[in-house]
């Protein structure tokens, strides 16, 4: 993994395990000295939380944290809202797409992108108003 010093986020991230290290986004320089973490999966088989650093340099342990994911760790109506949901974050990335796309950086990959975004979000949706209709939204039950 790569060194990621925990600064003063050692308070809300549990940095002393092992941590998995995320790369399907290092496709330009941009973004291959931003250094993605995971914990290890649990719950689910799914990791929870993530950390984001910028690396100042390669092969150095100076960083500076850019933010903390914390995904929702076990149902919610068994263990209350803890964290965060895939559809909050694709949420997120739809919307700064769209106003790409309103701007002066709109272009076909980013329509593409948004389009198959929106695709997931359909389909998490879907996925959670089946299990609504079951009664069995935000539990353990499948």
């Amino acid at each position: 993994m790569k060194a990621i010093d925990v600064g003063t986020y050692s308070d809300t991230f549990n940095f002393n395990r092992d941590l998995r290290d995320i790369t399907g986004h290092e496709v330009n320089a941009a973004n291959r000295v931003i250094a993605i973490a995971a914990d290890q999966p649990s719950h689910g088989n799914a990791s929870h939380e993530y950390v984001i650093a910028e690396q100042s340099g390669i092969g150095t342990d100076h960083n500076n944290i850019l933010g903390i994911v914390k995904f929702q760790f076990g149902p919610v109506r068994e263990n209350g809202t803890n964290g965060v949901t895939n559809e909050s974050l694709l949420a997120i990335v739809v919307d700064r797409l769209r106003r790409f796309q309103s701007g002066d950086y709109a272009c076909r990959e980013n329509a593409l992108a948004l389009t198959k975004i929106e695709e997931a979000l359909h389909w998490l949706h879907s996925r959670t108003r089946e299990r609504t209709a079951r009664n069995v939204e935000g539990t353990s039950n499948q």
